[in-house]
């Protein structure tokens, strides 16, 4: 049990252990009212043991703006899995949902303060700006391309390091097919911003569209199957002619079924396109969650 500090709240309060069973209760459902870290650790990795305890010292000096939850790898590799955990320590950061940020290896003090410092003025968040990105997603999402794209700039005008409208701007132009457009947008990202989870998910949709401008013929692959079930090229081009339809379902089903085929064909493909399609969608998607869990039994069997 995690102790006290002074006459502040318990730890346990702002700190916790965490497991699979509980992540979407701990860290997905906690993060729609306040941020939350998820420390990837494990008893044997020594920058763990540095990194931990100052970590635990930069949450608890924002007085519970921020909350952090630690995962043993060890004990919970599905999970770990499923959000790419290929070194430890690595730190993501959750709101509303959703990653937000994140980092790998252990970090100096004053690093570590930034990045809570962030994420708790993340909370606090303007609400007219909010409100304003609440609406702009929807224009987005209801086809209005050219609408959401005049409010994500007019954010980025008061707020030049939005992650959030800076990655709507460039899914805007993507929607109205500005693919050169949204790529020079996205290499030129504010440091500060080029590896929040919005920008990143903007990067994934971007690839995804240009894929679908190549896609095939979804028919003409499938006969191709019919004749060859072994034909992996085939069933790897139907999944992304069945994404440029918007059949996002059928597309990762494909990949799963060549993950399970070959999992090695053309160095690692379909797993590497998987990742592609979950980075596009929001993590708590019951499409992406699904998908990850077929992967990671698939690479834990």
């Amino acid at each position: 049990m995690l102790g006290t500090i002074g006459a502040a709240p318990a730890k346990s309060d702002w700190i916790k252990d965490t497991n699979e069973a509980a992540f979407m209760k701990d860290v997905i459902d906690a993060s729609v009212d306040v941020p939350v870290i998820v420390d990837f650790w494990a008893p044997w990795c020594g920058p763990c043991k540095t990194l931990g305890p100052a970590l635990e010292a930069a949450v608890m000096a924002v007085k519970g703006k921020v909350r952090m939850v630690k995962i043993n790898v060890d004990e919970n590799q599905a999970i770990s899995a499923q959000l790419r955990i290929q070194s430890i320590p690595t730190v993501y950061a959750f709101h509303k949902g959703r990653p937000v940020d994140a980092f790998q290896g252990a970090l100096p003090a004053s690093e570590l303060k930034k990045f809570v410092e962030k994420l708790a003025a993340l909370a606090g968040e303007d609400e007219g700006l909010g409100a304003a990105l609440d609406e702009a997603d929807l224009m987005l999402a209801e086809g209005a391309a050219v609408d959401a794209a005049e409010v994500y700039a007019a954010v980025l005008a008061e707020e030049p390091e939005n992650a959030r409208a800076f990655a709507g701007l460039a899914q805007a132009h993507i929607a109205m097919g500005n693919f050169d457009q949204a790529e020079a947008l996205l290499a030129n990202a504010p440091a500060a911003v080029t590896k929040a989870q919005e920008v990143e998910a903007a990067r994934a949709k971007l690839a995804l569209a240009r894929q679908a401008a190549q896609a095939g013929p979804a028919d003409e692959l499938r006969a191709r199957l019919a004749a060859d079930p072994a034909d992996h090229q085939a069933r790897f081009d139907l999944s992304q002619a069945l994404h440029a339809q918007g059949d996002v379902e059928g597309a990762i089903d494909a990949l799963l079924e060549l993950f399970r085929r070959d999992r090695e064909w053309n160095d690692g493909a379909a797993k590497t396109q998987l990742f592609t399609i979950f980075d596009a969608m929001k993590p708590t998607d019951p499409l992406v969650q699904k998908g990850r869990r077929r992967l990671s039994s698939m690479i834990f069997a």
